[in-house]
């Protein structure tokens, strides 16, 4: 399994387009900037065919530090992103493994 970085990406947009490197970074870069500014200001991106970003709340809670069992951590609430992914992708990743027979 492969990792792709940002760079990955632009190199390899820049290949099937013709575009510059450079010109391919600012667009995703602004892609990227976007994205987070929208969920930021609490909004839902949706990309068809890809998924759904949307931001959750989570709710305040009491965790344990292992070191120290007995002592309990107050983790509070926060903001969290989560994706959804959508109908076209959820197909093309369940391809990757074999059907449980």
């Amino acid at each position: 399994m492969a990792t792709i970085t940002k760079r990955d990406l632009v190199v390899r947009i820049s290949n099937e387009t013709g575009m510059t490197q450079q010109q391919v970074f600012d667009v995703v870069q602004h892609f990227i900037e976007d994205i987070t500014a929208s969920l930021a200001n609490n909004d839902e991106v949706v990309l068809r065919n890809f998924g759904a970003f949307q931001v959750r709340q989570t709710k305040p809670k009491v965790g344990r530090n292992p070191n120290k069992p007995e002592a309990a951590v107050p983790i509070p609430a926060r903001a969290v992103v989560k994706f959804k992914p959508g109908k076209e992708m959820k197909e093309r990743v369940a391809k990757l493994l074999p059907e449980l027979k």
